[in-house]
C-alpha cells in the first residue's frame, strides 16, 4: 500500500477551496464532480509539494460534518484491490463500502474499510 491522499469532509467544497487557496500553494484543482457510485460531490487538489487532498461533500459525510469531524479518510493506492481487501479483513478490518468504480479516479476501483488506522480508502492503480 502506498499513500495517495487524505479525504476531507466539507459542507461546501467551493468555500473550502477558497480557504485552502489562502494558506497553501496549490498546483492543480480538479473539477467538482458528482459520483453516483460514491454518493458524493468530489474535488481533488494537488499542492505544490505533491500532496493530494480530496474534498468530499454530500449525504455520505453530512453526519461527520455536523460533528465538525472533517478528516474523513486516508487513501492508499494498491495493485490488487480484492487481494488487499482480503488481507486487511484477515488483519481485523471490516469492509464499509465494497469496491466500485470512481469517476474522480478515471473509473479505477475504490473501496472503504475501517481498520486500526481509521477509515481507509483503497484505490486500485
Amino acid at each position: 500500500m502506498k499513500f495517495h491522499h487524505i479525504g476531507i469532509a466539507t459542507e461546501d467544497i467551493y468555500k473550502t477551496l477558497e480557504k485552502l487557496k489562502k494558506f497553501f500553494n496549490i498546483k492543480n484543482i480538479s473539477e467538482v464532480i458528482y459520483d453516483k457510485n460514491q454518493n458524493a460531490n468530489l474535488c481533488m487538489i494537488m499542492l505544490d509539494d505533491g500532496i493530494m487532498i480530496e474534498l468530499i461533500s454530500g449525504d455520505v459525510v453530512a453526519n461527520i460534518v455536523k460533528k465538525r469531524q472533517y478528516l474523513y479518510h486516508t487513501c492508499y493506492s494498491v495493485a490488487n484491490i480484492e487481494k488487499t481487501i482480503k488481507d486487511l479483513i484477515d488483519d481485523g478490518a471490516f469492509l464499509v463500502k465494497e469496491a466500485k468504480e470512481a469517476i474522480l479516479f478515471d473509473n479505477h476501483k475504490v473501496a472503504f474499510l475501517m481498520w486500526d488506522l481509521g477509515l481507509i480508502e483503497l484505490l486500485e492503480n
